[in-house]
């Protein structure tokens, strides 16, 4: 998509502040695939309605190269954001695609989805995030759906001040994202600031926000946050946005969206608001009933 500088300016009057500064988690997941885990199922609450916030980043296949085999899911949504790399994708309803540099895969798993994420390179740079996204009660047993949205597909804008902005979910700057949602209202913006710039983005009361530094460092309201770090926005409410500043050249991860306020209950794989849903989604998945091929 071509990237234009025209475009109406957010004016923010008074930005939240930083709740909290966080420090991801080392771990692996999948196969032995060394990631961090940034927002942990303990803050799931708190940052509701998103449950799961990774990045993973490496130059040594030994940390990626097995992937991701066949797993399960039920009752969310997975966004996977590739900065670097390839990464391959089948699933149990037929789906198949090649997730490469600066593409997303947007994956609502729903009533359940079987799939397996597996690098397509033996050596390089491997580098980006997937974050989870809950899905509202009524909707946890939906169809699976999926799309696959490639870097150049994706809607981008410059701002005066010399910030681009990918917007993979909601609305930024009069420009719209890849996906919306309304029950979730996401917003998933990926900020390029080049050193001596500032980004204002409005944000709705009520919704819970965080900003995640993956190069350089920023400033949000005279707070600094140093690189693989995230901040939670406070929820005060005469803030009615948030205002990001940088000395250095830097790239952020801004993400908020409308909380559910329902039960959360995870059982690994499976997200739902009742411990029952968990155990008919663990039978399901012993049964074969948990995902039907298209």
């Amino acid at each position: 998509m071509t990237r234009t500088t025209s475009i109406p300016s957010e004016t923010v009057q008074r930005s939240r502040g930083v709740e909290t500064v966080v420090v991801g988690k080392a771990t692996s997941d999948g196969a032995g695939v060394k990631l961090t885990r940034v927002l942990t199922q303990s803050l799931q609450r708190r940052l509701d309605p998103f449950l799961m916030l990774d990045a993973f980043g490496s130059d040594r296949p030994d940390d990626y190269i097995a992937g991701f085999p066949d797993h399960p899911h039920r009752g969310f949504e997975t966004i996977t954001y590739m900065i670097a790399g390839r990464m391959r994708h089948r699933d149990s309803a037929g789906h198949e695609g090649l997730l490469e540099n600066g593409g997303v895969q947007w994956m609502t798993a729903g009533r359940g989805i079987i799939h397996s994420e597996i690098p397509q390179q033996e050596e390089g740079v491997m580098e980006g995030f997937q974050l989870w996204l809950n899905l509202p009660a009524r909707d946890k047993m939906t169809a699976p759906w999926y799309r696959d949205f490639a870097a150049t597909e994706l809607p981008r804008f410059s701002t005066a001040a010399g910030v681009d902005v990918t917007v993979i979910a909601g609305d930024s700057h009069g420009t719209t994202g890849a996906v919306t949602r309304e029950a979730t209202a996401p917003l998933y913006l990926d900020l390029h600031l080049p050193a001596g710039s500032r980004f204002a983005q409005t944000l709705p009361p009520g919704h819970n926000a965080f900003v995640y530094v993956y190069r350089g460092s920023v400033d949000i309201a005279g707070t600094p946050v140093p690189s693989q770090r995230m901040a939670i926005l406070d929820n005060s409410a005469d803030g009615d946005g948030v205002v990001i500043s940088s000395e250095n050249d830097a790239r952020v991860l801004l993400i908020a969206g409308a909380p559910l306020r329902e039960p959360i209950v995870q059982y690994g794989p499976f997200v739902m608001t009742s411990e029952q849903e968990i155990y008919q989604a663990l039978n399901d998945y012993r049964d074969g009933r948990l995902a039907t091929p298209a």
